[in-house]
């Protein structure tokens, strides 16, 4: 994989990119979605996109503590971001987690961040389907079970793009009956990832995984950080981690396509 570009090495160079990459915090410290990470960039490499990262100047969006309460350390994490991404002139942006899509998306405009941005799954997307992402559609057509993940469908009504992909793929999508608007919570959102869990007669990722292979399916496809990582526990709650395996929509492209 290419050197990732710095947005402010970028800048002084006198470069121009056609989006920002947001890689969120999972992305950059968290083990598991630091493959996430590589993979995206692995694909964006393989297109020759236009891209940056912030680096060291990328924040946390401040999305976890709105949701647990703190409207002032969301406040001021936001506004840090803002002034940041200003200063760059950034009008596009992709994220591969969907809580901080949703957070740049539709939270950041009230406080005078306006950028035009995707999850990256309408992103891959919108790159096969113009012929700019070629995809191998001879493959062996495998069954997966899709997770739609709380941020990106209920939240967002993105329900469509990431099974385009799927689809681009020879990907046969055994759908739960609990999924798109009707989906169920993987048990990460709304600050769950962060704080001890309420008493209950089962885990909600458990749960979760209990009706995703219900399916049949022995692949688990998601596209949020979080979810991967809930999931990947939920397997293994289940003791099925040598049988099922939990895949990100980038790895899921790069495993079927071999770039």
């Amino acid at each position: 994989m290419n050197q990732v570009p710095i947005m402010s090495e970028v800048f002084a160079a006198g470069e121009q990119i056609d989006f920002l990459f947001w890689v969120g915090c999972a992305g950059n410290f968290d083990a598991r979605a630091q493959k996430i990470t590589r993979a995206f960039c692995k694909i964006l490499d393989h297109v020759n996109a236009k891209y940056a990262i912030l680096g060291d100047e990328e924040k946390c969006t401040g999305d976890p503590a709105r949701r647990a309460g703190n409207e002032f350390l969301f406040q001021m994490l936001a506004i840090q971001n803002i002034e940041t991404l200003n200063s760059y002139q950034i009008k596009n942006i992709v994220c591969t987690c969907p809580h901080c899509f949703n957070t740049l998306k539709n939270e950041y405009p009230g406080l005078g961040g306006i950028y035009h941005v995707l999850h990256y799954s309408e992103f891959l997307d919108e790159l096969i389907k113009t012929g700019k992402l070629k995809v191998n559609t001879q493959i062996e057509s495998q069954k997966v079970a899709y997770h739609d993940s709380c941020y990106l469908g209920r939240v967002n009504d993105v329900y469509e793009a990431p099974r385009n992909v799927l689809e681009s793929l020879n990907t046969e999508i055994a759908e739960m009956t609990r999924s798109r608007k009707l989906g169920m919570c993987c048990g990460a959102g709304g600050a769950q990832m962060f704080k001890e869990e309420e008493k209950g007669s089962i885990r909600v990722n458990e749960e979760r995984v209990a009706q995703l292979l219900d399916t049949g399916a022995t692949k688990i496809i998601a596209n949020c950080p979080f979810c991967i990582t809930m999931l990947q526990d939920g397997v293994k709650a289940k003791d099925k981690q040598d049988e099922v395996t939990v895949y990100d929509l980038s790895e899921w492209i790069i495993q079927q396509n071999i770039f």
